[in-house]
């Protein structure tokens, strides 16, 4: 018989790593061939399959809270080594974004002769950085600040305060979707008009995505707080949640300051 001479927890054989990566996978090309044909069968298989990928996903967040409020296997040794995967995740997610701003820079600070050798190119007309984009930038930064009170809140055992400030939050990063969309409907461009517009599009909505993510991080935050499943000595998905959303906030300074603001 094996004994256990270490204090961390092996994981239990799992199917939703496995799931998730091919049901992103599927995502990811069904997305590509809604952008090309544009068709209903596309849109549906596209839908259909992000909706399998989130149910994997809400699966896989049960069986982690499973093993940390039910079983307890996350100790303060397990939090740390989480702890550290959430920062090198972040990392990583730093890389993403800077090798798309590195294309862009690429592309405006040495405009191609095929551009008019000018940015933003001929024949586009970029968004007024003083209307949708300064009111999404106002509200990303207040609710950078309600999910700090909402930390600070828990940690001093205020929960009432906590659990009405994380739903603000959340509510300020679904009003910030619905602007970014109604800003989409608003643009003059497409995203297969130029290389401004590809990046534009591409940039803001990777960073879109990343604030429904974030949404909904916190989302099932709200549901371990409604149901006191977390204390002052175990609460690390609270704090992911916010480092995320933290992280989201200051990727949309960069975006606003070098794609909406720098050339207007």
């Amino acid at each position: 018989m094996l004994k256990k001479f270490h204090f961390f927890h092996i994981l239990d054989n799992s199917p939703w790593p496995l799931l998730i990566s091919f049901n992103g996978l599927n995502s990811m090309t069904s997305f590509l061939l809604f952008l090309t044909t544009h068709n209903l069968y596309s849109k549906l298989l596209s839908i259909f399959n992000m909706i399998m990928l989130l149910t994997c996903a809400t699966l896989w967040w049960r069986d982690v809270l499973r093993e940390s409020y039910l079983q307890g296997h996350h100790t303060y040794k397990v939090m740390s080594i989480m702890k550290m995967g959430m920062a090198l995740f972040i990392i990583s997610e730093i890389m993403l974004f800077s090798s798309f701003f590195w294309s862009y820079f690429y592309s405006c600070l040495a405009p191609e002769p095929e551009v008019g050798m000018i940015w933003p190119p001929n024949g586009i007309l970029p968004l007024n950085p003083f209307e949708i984009p300064l009111l999404n930038t106002l509200i990303l930064l207040g609710s950078g600040a309600t999910v700090t009170w909402s930390h600070f809140a828990f940690i001093t055992s205020n929960y009432k305060t906590s659990f009405m400030t994380l739903k603000l939050t959340i509510a300020l990063g679904m009003i910030f979707t619905i602007l970014q969309y109604m800003e989409y409907n608003m643009s003059l461009f497409n995203i297969n008009d130029s290389v401004y517009s590809s990046l534009f599009y591409m940039i803001t909505g990777l960073h879109g995505t990343h604030v429904i993510i974030g949404a909904m991080f916190m989302l099932f935050n709200l549901y371990r707080m409604y149901f006191s499943q977390m204390n002052l000595n175990h609460h690390f998905s609270l704090e992911a949640s916010i480092w995320y959303w933290h992280f989201v906030d200051i990727i949309w300074l960069y975006l606003y300051t070098f794609m909406y603001w720098w050339h207007f």
